[in-house]
């Protein structure tokens, strides 16, 4: 009996999913968990494994096409059954549904975030919030439920987006975020005429390279995408603040070099990220609301602790999660985070090693990068940053002395967390690393 291949949802809030490469082609055999095709998510690039062992007897979605979760991209039967067409030439996916024209009397938003030459029509214009047309925040029916996702469903209503003016670019005419984006940008909901004034351009600068022009021109990746869409997103989403702590970790660097040996014995590198994200877990056990998300006028306290761990790619960034987190020692930690960074490098992280995270590390600082400013992984409310760490000339009871010291910083959400809470999150994890006295605890 033939086997539908479906595309894997790759995260709670991943409504679809593109096809980045079929590894297998039409009547190659496949094995049971065998690698079958590559997606790319606005989460996770991964090759995703065959449902089950047989033929590859037909291919539904080419490379390069975006389809919602759970639809059918390929068959796995018997060699007898192998499709005659050509791959991918199947039928057709259900037409998108037809643009929605705004009349005078439509709701268009017109606080638009970062558009400074933006001009909303008349009929958009806001009083204390709303729209002037309609004192009511649009209303989400059925119908827009079934065209957008819960991430698109949250940007609209943050921003007093009504969905039924977006023409959705995805299956079925499914709103998705980088139509919301896109609308939002624009100003009017009236997509880019591709027409360019001088406004858009620097001084001297052409308007499009020609054939002389000294360029070379590629198109984004899948994965440069989502990560641009989703950054842009976090912005226009929380109010980031940042701060930044000096921290010396001259004690967890001899922890180090005492423990060196014994970790490699276990196959491990003993690395400063591991303090950090044990030091992290304290902080976040006593400031739960760091922990936490917003949602609405809800705040979201999360019972689990779950770091993201952000690994660097040749093609972007990805955020593996250490799910509980807080009920490892620092063997467990080092462990989870080398394991995590070697298979988000090979593509081989499940679906839920992607999501579900509470907070989240980035290490700018292995590029020598003294801090950065980091941008928070929405849903969360804070992100810790951590630049390098080396040998520097402090001041010590009025003298000079050499310590290993790095700086930190926390980029967080000032809707729900204040300055106050964010300098104790800070002072506490400051506190671990400096005076840090357990291993295996």
């Amino acid at each position: 009996m033939p086997t539908p291949v479906l595309m894997p949802q790759m995260g709670e809030s991943i409504a679809e999913g593109t096809i980045v490469r079929w590894i297998k082609k039409v009547g190659d055999a496949v094995d049971r968990d065998e690698p079958l095709f590559e997606i790319s998510t606005d989460k996770v690039d991964a090759e995703i494994p065959a449902p089950a062992a047989g033929v590859l007897t037909e291919i539904k979605v080419k490379e390069g096409e975006t389809v919602a979760v759970n639809s059918v991209v390929a068959t796995i039967g018997t060699s007898s059954e192998v499709s005659k067409e050509e791959p991918a030439a199947s039928a057709p996916a259900p037409a998108a549904a037809p643009p929605v024209t705004p009349s005078r009397d439509s709701v268009v938003p017109a606080d638009v975030v970062d558009q400074p030459h933006a001009k909303p029509a008349p009929a958009s214009r806001k009083t204390n919030g709303r729209s002037a047309s309609n004192n009511k925040a649009p209303v989400e029916d059925d119908s827009r439920k079934q065209r957008s996702s819960p991430l698109v469903r949250r940007i609209a209503r943050d921003n007093d987006v009504d969905i039924s003016q977006i023409h959705g670019s995805g299956l079925g005419g499914r709103v998705t975020k980088h139509d919301i984006l896109e609308y939002m940008d624009s100003g009017s909901g009236v997509r880019d005429s591709g027409v360019e004034t001088q406004s858009d351009r620097g001084p001297g600068e052409p308007r499009t390279p020609t054939p002389d022009s000294r360029v070379e021109i590629k198109p984004l990746s899948v994965m440069r995408k989502k990560i641009a869409e989703h950054m842009v997103m976090s912005r226009r989403t929380s109010a980031h603040v940042h701060s930044v702590f000096h921290v010396n970790f001259s004690n967890v660097e001899r922890i180090r070099q005492e423990k060196k040996a014994e970790f490699e014995q276990s196959g491990l590198k003993l690395t400063y990220m591991a303090f950090i994200a044990k030091a992290a877990v304290s902080a976040l056990r006593k400031f739960p609301i760091v922990n936490a998300s917003l949602d609405g006028d809800n705040i979201i306290y999360k019972k689990d602790i779950n770091l993201g761990i952000a690994v660097a790619l040749e093609s972007g960034l990805i955020v593996p999660v250490i799910k509980h987190a807080d009920e490892k020692n620092l063997l467990g930690l080092s462990r989870a985070i080398a394991d995590l960074a070697t298979r988000a490098r090979s593509k081989q992280l499940k679906p839920e090693e992607v999501h579900d995270g509470t907070f989240t590390i980035t290490n700018p600082g292995q590029f020598g990068s003294q801090f950065g400013m980091p941008i928070i992984n929405q849903p969360q409310v804070a992100i810790l940053g951590v630049g390098t760490i080396e040998r520097r000339p402090i001041v010590i009871d009025d003298a000079i002395a050499i310590r290993t010291m790095a700086y930190l910083t926390l980029g967080y959400d000032h809707r729900l967390v204040d300055g106050a809470t964010g300098d104790q999150f800070m002072a506490e994890i400051k506190q671990q690393i400096e005076h840090f006295d357990g291993v295996q605890d």
